[in-house]
């Protein structure tokens, strides 16, 4: 998921949403309330999609470390010149 294009769809709704609701009902009160409500609701729901992919994306990443400590050949581990001691080359 991109965050800004979801977030930018997000304003979408919520203000197509309150322009139907101000229509439907005539008050200005109750579409900032069910706009609100529904500008929450739209914010629980993408917080838990995030977490859903981040989750499947650990149990993607346990599931390739296990499966690559199973293999007969070692594997080596990339190491970066930052990791080396003494003074950074940048």
């Amino acid at each position: 998921m991109y965050g800004p294009r979801v977030m930018m769809s997000m304003v979408g709704v919520l203000i197509v949403f309150g322009l139907v609701t101000y229509a439907l009902t005539g008050s200005f009160t109750t579409t900032l309330i069910q706009t609100a409500v529904s500008a929450v609701l739209l914010q629980v729901g993408y917080f838990l999609a995030v977490l859903y992919l981040v989750a499947k994306e650990a149990r993607q990443r346990k599931s390739d470390l296990e499966t690559s400590a199973t293999d007969d050949k070692p594997k080596s581990t990339p190491v970066s010149r930052l990791n080396n001691p003494g003074p950074s080359k940048l």
